[in-house]
């Protein structure tokens, strides 16, 4: 299953674009809305970008009323992507949706200020609030991911998202000041990719959810390693900027791999990066393989 990395994808103004994937993924919302922080927000690196964003969206009442409506008109599978400042603005917006095929909870965004509570306080509080299908998205920065995966699956998640962005710093060559008006933001692009697969191998091994993998992702291998790693499906985040047309790319590339090694399909590569661990390691389940989205069409 493939999808788009929150706030890496306009789905209204990139339709065709999103109809290619299994499943689209909204920016993130709030409470409140939100214009964001200051310009400059976006800059490139020689390994990939940065972004401070800051979470800019119209808030959870204009989303409802008029957004969500529209975006539904695309025909496919939409994962609503919540934010928030405490774990009651996220409950809230969980309990004000309905109708969607999942909900991912944006726990890790670089450019903000966090919500006091912990992931977990933050999951159980919305899984108190909602039926819906609920998808942490966990930071890379975390020092035990196998424990934070754990306690989010404790807490009623259904699911895990694998990376947002690092936070990073990039200076003008002639100023040496930094680029971006907020000074850090988040990093994203190839040389997330190593992370990325560290994060996921270990919440893989950690818990029996379903991962979303996500992080440097430019290619049918990118994805097929993410998979061998432990994850059940994969998004595109920065390539969708530089090329709009990747997710057909990637699927076509993915297919060959698959072929390539044997396979009847990209889940049967799940959890291979395990196989040479000593058994004291559990290897990521078969059970929980399916994520949120299009059941007909098998991506990733």
């Amino acid at each position: 299953m493939l999808l788009n990395a929150s706030g890496c994808l306009d789905a209204l103004t990139a339709q065709d674009v999103a109809r290619s994937l299994d499943a689209f993924v909204t920016k993130t919302i709030t409470p409140v809305p939100r214009e964001g922080n200051p310009a400059v927000r976006i800059a490139e690196t020689d390994a990939g970008m940065l972004n401070s964003i800051g979470l800019a969206n119209p808030g959870r009442e204009r989303f409802l009323g008029e957004t969500l409506p529209t975006l539904r008109t695309l025909g496919v599978p939409l994962w609503v992507s919540v934010g928030g400042f405490s774990a009651a603005d996220y409950a809230e917006t969980c309990a004000a949706l309905d109708g969607v095929a999942a909900i991912e909870l944006n726990l890790s965004c670089p450019n903000v200020d966090e919500a006091p509570e912990s992931a977990a306080a933050i999951v159980a509080a919305c899984r108190a609030a909602t039926t819906l299908p609920l998808y942490a998205k966990l930071s890379p920065a975390a020092w035990d991911l196998g424990e934070a995966a754990r306690a989010v699956e404790a807490a009623g998640a259904d699911g895990i998202s694998l990376v947002n962005t690092l936070r990073g710093l990039a200076l003008d060559e002639r100023t040496l000041r930094p680029k971006l008006a907020r000074g850090t933001g988040g990093y994203s692009g190839p040389a997330l990719k190593p992370v990325a697969l560290a994060a996921v191998y270990a919440c893989a091994a950690a818990v029996e959810l379903p991962i979303v993998g996500m992080g440097g992702v430019r290619s049918g291998l990118d994805a097929l390693e993410l998979i061998a790693a432990g994850a059940s499906a994969v998004a595109l985040g920065t390539i969708l900027f530089s090329d709009p047309a990747a997710p057909a790319r990637i699927r076509v590339e993915l297919a060959a791999e698959v072929a390539g090694r044997g396979l009847a399909e990209p889940l049967a590569a799940r959890g291979m990066a395990h196989s040479s661990l000593q058994t004291s390691v559990s290897q990521p389940g078969n059970s929980m393989q399916k994520v949120p989205g299009n059941g007909d069409k098998v991506t990733a």
